[in-house]
């Protein structure tokens, strides 16, 4: 089946090159580009895409605007293509959030060579695009409301004196990629600052990673922050691995400590789930949840079946509930995860 694309972007040379280098691919279509979302919607009244590449700054009206009309109306899947820049980091997390399941970084400078230099990606970026499921979305959820009155009504912990003397305290290791931003945000937002400490490898471009720990800090009872190097795995502590650097957990008498690394991509990856899981085996053994989500390929199953050997609970998120089945289907196919649950059960487990 042939994946038909609609490429929705304001400069002429980005739409140009998109449409060659997809072009390229036997399996997908670009059957058209349009400058802005408005003419998008024209194009779309004739002939609905598989999969819209969307720019989020464009004139008349902007990208997330379009996004979310889309997913509120009639949920399509849509793959970012923003700026490295500072706003558009924030922007294009804004876009996950509101249902778009994958980002592409474009620089400023050199987008032709940039775009060519990753045309595999993008290849299969669209193709795990075409096969997402999808739901509609409400512009703005009940939950974040929620969460911030559960947050100032709270018990006021104070975590960095929580005891960690016990050596059998434990901690959870989540892996995701594509869909991962929705997902999480569902787990998190529904912890506990009495939680076991979490530490989390989402595929994610550098720069990003800060402003969405950012943004799920602010909707959410847990602490959030991006990872650093010394920082401890302590209840109600969510720990987010930097963009372009590999997150491992290591042990130090009787407490879990963070080690952050530039390194080389591992399952094309960086940060890897892979790395972070084979850590948490060898660091935390059965005291520690390894939980493998949505996303595509296959980065994070071998790690996970290292953490049961290790004697680790270990789940994977169910195809019904995730956006891409591809690398809980990896972990499940290799007998990785003991457990397979919907993403609704997931809170529960990690606070127990």
């Amino acid at each position: 089946m042939t994946i038909k694309v609609l490429v929705v972007d304001d400069s002429a040379v980005v739409r140009q090159v998109l449409r060659e280098i997809l072009g390229e691919a036997p399996d997908i279509n670009v059957y058209a580009t349009v400058s802005d979302p408005i003419f998008a919607l024209q194009k779309m009244q004739q002939e609905w895409p598989d999969v819209i590449v969307l720019d989020i700054e464009m004139p008349r009206m902007d990208g997330l605007t379009f996004l979310r009309q889309i997913m509120s109306e009639r949920p399509t899947p849509v793959i970012i293509c923003s700026s490295l820049a500072e706003k558009g980091a924030e922007l294009s997390l804004q876009a996950l959030a509101a249902g778009a399941v994958d980002i592409f970084t474009k620089p400023q400078l050199g987008v032709k060579d940039f775009l060519l230099d990753t045309k595999q990606q993008l290849w299969n970026s669209v193709r795990g695009a075409a096969s997402a499921r999808l739901a509609k979305r409400a512009v703005e959820t009940a939950a974040v409301a929620k969460k911030e009155v559960s947050k100032t009504a709270s018990v006021n912990i104070n975590v960095d004196l929580v005891s960690m003397t016990s050596t059998t305290d434990r901690i959870t290791v989540i892996g995701t990629s594509t869909g991962g931003t929705q997902a999480l945000e569902t787990i998190l937002t529904n912890l506990s600052r009495t939680c076991p400490g979490i530490a989390v490898v989402q595929h994610m471009p550098e720069k990003f990673t800060a402003a969405f720990a950012k943004r799920l800090n602010s909707v959410c009872e847990v602490d959030v922050k991006e990872a650093e190097t010394g920082d401890r795995l302590i209840p109600g502590r969510v720990l987010i691995a930097p963009g372009g650097h590999h997150l491992e957990i290591q042990r130090s008498g009787a407490q879990y400590i963070a080690k952050v690394f530039r390194g080389p991509a591992v399952n094309r990856h960086c940060p890897s789930v892979d790395v972070l899981f084979r850590s948490a085996a060898k660091a935390a053994g059965r005291n520690v949840t390894g939980i493998i989500m949505t996303g595509m390929g296959d980065d994070g199953a071998r790690g996970l079946l290292e953490m049961r050997q290790a004697g680790a609970r270990t789940i994977a998120q169910d195809e019904a509930s995730c956006i891409v089945f591809g690398m809980p289907k990896e972990a499940i196919n290799l007998g990785a995860a003991k457990e397979i649950l919907s993403l609704s059960k997931i809170p529960a487990v990690l606070e127990g």
